[in-house]
């Protein structure tokens, strides 16, 4: 009787000692096995590079020689137009959240609204298509006009670079322009990225 109960502790005894290394095993496979941050997974538009910085003041109704640096980091397919652009919207700083640095989903939620209230000040744009896994880098140089100090239709200015589609139009004088239509940024899976500016 008592080498039954023996025996039978001892094969308690193991099971407990084999169970916690598995136990333990899973929990740390599920802490590797977490999802990708949304960086990862969405396709990115990072700013590698540029002559102004976040928060910088340029003079109102001034020209500025804007020059940018982007990777794209794609996460899918995407064809359609790069654009690095100055915008001056009705949607103040204040109200937003706009640096390099920013958390990306609350950033190009934030471009998004800007985008949608905003006109453009000076733009680059650049075919692009890419494919998953593909990092392609873009050097943008454009003219920039600043609103005027004041300019109680310009709220706010940022320094933006996006993804959209675009529509190649012919202009009178015989030249051709392209009309881009933002992506929005969750149905679409893109994080734009941009920038705060202010004008005195």
């Amino acid at each position: 009787m008592r080498s039954a109960r023996h025996a039978w502790m001892r094969r308690d005894r193991m099971r407990v000692a084999t169970a916690a290394p598995l136990l333990i095993a899973t929990l740390l496979l599920a802490g590797c096995f977490d999802e990708p941050k949304i960086e990862e997974r969405w396709t990115r538009v990072d700013i590698t590079g540029s002559n102004l910085v976040a928060n910088q003041t340029l003079p109102g109704g001034s020209s500025q020689t804007i020059t940018v640096g982007a990777d794209i980091y794609y996460r899918r397919i995407v064809t359609g137009f790069a654009v690095a652009e100055l915008r001056a919207s009705t949607i103040g700083t204040a109200g937003v959240i706009v640096t390099p640095d920013s958390p990306r989903l609350r950033m190009a939620q934030d471009i998004d609204r800007i985008l949608a209230n905003s006109v453009t000040r000076g733009r680059m744009t650049r075919a692009v298509t890419g494919w998953d896994h593909l990092i392609q880098h873009i050097d943008f140089t454009f003219t920039g006009v600043t609103p005027a100090a004041g300019d109680s239709t310009a709220g706010g200015l940022y320094l933006v670079c996006y993804l959209g589609s675009g529509q190649r139009i012919e202009l009178q004088g015989g030249g051709d322009s392209v009309v881009v239509t933002p992506f929005l940024s969750e149905p679409a899976q893109i994080l734009p990225v941009g920038m705060e500016l202010g004008v005195n």
